[in-house]
């Protein structure tokens, strides 16, 4: 191999390397952005708008699982989890944190599967089995 290919060779080889490394930042700031409000009821979405806001909060007022159910598609795990049936105990949740009582709130979302303010989850799939992955 002559000096030149070498130089070549070694310059596209780190620049792979930077391509990928940068990926895997901008990937983890974004991924961290994402899922920083899950359970967190300080914490704003990355889909928050004030519009959204009071849409959701009428939904959750009027116990509206479907008008939360359209502000929400594509949005999650939670769309899979939170059902017509259930709607009302996350409307509880969503309430008992508005009003700081985030230990009851947890409570609430702990026993619907959710993540809780201390990024705990509970529920099927989470690490317990199901005869999965093993």
């Amino acid at each position: 191999m002559k000096g030149g290919e070498k130089n070549m060779n070694t310059k596209k080889l780190l620049y792979g390397i930077s391509a990928i490394a940068l990926t895997v930042i901008i990937g983890s700031i974004v991924a961290g952005s994402a899922y920083a409000y899950q359970g967190d009821y300080t914490k704003k979405g990355p889909n928050y708008t004030p519009e959204r806001h009071t849409a959701m909060e009428k939904a959750f007022d009027n116990n509206d699982y479907n008008a939360w159910k359209n502000l929400m598609v594509g949005r999650g795990r939670v769309t899979q989890v939170i059902t017509k049936d259930n709607f009302a105990k996350f409307a509880q949740a969503h309430k008992l944190a508005e009003q700081g009582k985030y230990a009851e709130a947890d409570a609430v979302r702990k026993e619907l599967g959710l993540m809780t303010q201390n990024g705990q989850r509970m529920g099927t799939g989470f690490g317990q089995g199901m005869g999965m992955h093993r």
